[in-house]
């Protein structure tokens, strides 16, 4: 887990610098990403010196986080379950940077579905339901992408509808 602090952060701490706790994804996308802030600051990645570096982020929405059970977040949030939560994020995070156009050429590629390898080393599935790009977790949960292509230092960051579980 150690080995993930340092890229989880660069893109992280990007991610924070984007979305400020009261920010709006973007025009037309109301999705508030407040939750997923607050995830990075308890994670300690806030504050951790980044690398720069080149990855795409899955940003779980503020309603994303609210379909979790009750109490998730709020144990996610407790310092014995940083390591979790590093994982949780890190499995939001694929080195490189995937436009959404990036994204369908490699589901066409791919037949129908591209594998993404994640910073938490387990694989998210990307594919294609009539003009939304679809994200599938190790467990089958799906999330879709509800805005995209927001570019950052340090890559590029799409809000989900749907926090992904490894």
């Amino acid at each position: 887990m150690t080995n993930l602090i340092a890229p989880v952060a660069a893109m992280l701490l990007a991610a924070a610098a984007l979305f400020p706790a009261h920010a709006r994804a973007g025009p037309g996308d109301a999705a508030a990403v407040t939750t997923f802030t607050t995830t990075i600051r308890a994670a300690g990645l806030a504050d951790t010196l980044a690398r720069p570096g080149r990855y795409t982020v899955f940003a779980p929405t503020d309603a994303a986080f609210d379909k979790l059970p009750a109490g998730t977040v709020a144990t996610l949030l407790k310092p014995e379950n940083k390591a979790v939560l590093t994982a949780l994020l890190a499995y939001h995070i694929v080195p490189g940077t995937l436009t959404a156009k990036d994204l369908r050429a490699a589901i066409a590629r791919g037949a129908g579905k591209a594998s993404l390898a994640t910073l938490q080393g387990e694989p998210v599935t990307a594919s294609v339901a009539g003009d939304r790009i679809i994200l599938t977790d190790a467990h089958g949960g799906t999330s879709q992408l509800s805005g995209t292509d927001r570019p950052s230092a340090s890559g590029i960051l799409h809000t989900i509808d749907t926090v992904l579980m490894p």
